[in-house]
């Protein structure tokens, strides 16, 4: 008979998630898990499978927070370009407090993996494809709405949205100033007028 669990595998995985986010997929070793999980190296192969798909499942648990909390706070808002403006500003303020520099951790992967590991491509491909998908749906939203013209492109503009969405999480690794970025913020915005 197989022994119970002595621990919460959801709260393994978030800590799981926070280790590779912070230090990487390559810079975190199997023993690096072990510690800071509080679990056996028997039990973290019993449980995922091992690194690579530990690493699977919190990487996963990450785009399927970041998407919703990214849809509920659009949704939240009834202007379309306040919306975008929420998503914005609360982007800028987490890389404001980001203390660690952690970033994204999907930029952080995509940045790290891509160049010589494909095995996460089509995770990453799919992650983006939610992003624009949601972004476009709700510039469409607009357009019914009446706050938005119909002949923008919604499309290009969901790209460039999550384009800047994601440059914002890297850019502010390496140097941040809150008040430029918020003025970028304003150009971006201005092509929904």
């Amino acid at each position: 008979m197989p022994r119970a669990k002595s621990f919460d595998e959801k709260e393994v995985l978030i800590k799981a998630m926070n280790l590779f986010w912070k230090k990487g997929y390559y810079d975190t070793s199997a023993q690096d898990l072990v510690d800071e999980l509080g679990i056996s190296r028997s039990s973290l192969y019993a449980t995922f499978g091992g690194k690579k798909q530990l690493f699977e499942k919190a990487f996963q648990l990450y785009r399927d927070k970041n998407l919703k909390a990214a849809s509920q706070l659009l949704e939240s808002h009834e202007g379309v370009k306040d919306g975008f403006r929420a998503l914005f500003e609360k982007a800028i303020e987490e890389s404001k407090n980001d203390k660690e520099a952690k970033g994204c951790f999907v930029v952080n992967t995509t940045a790290e993996l891509v160049p010589n590991d494909h095995s996460f491509l089509k995770d990453l491909q799919e992650n983006q494809q939610k992003f624009v998908e949601t972004f476009r749906d709700y510039l469409k939203e607009g357009v019914e709405n009446g706050q938005i013209p119909a002949d923008k492109e919604f499309e290009s503009i969901a790209k460039l949205f999550y384009t800047f969405y994601s440059g914002l999480r890297i850019v502010s690794k390496v140097s941040f100033n809150e008040q430029e970025t918020l003025r970028s913020v304003d150009n971006l915005l201005s092509i929904l007028d």
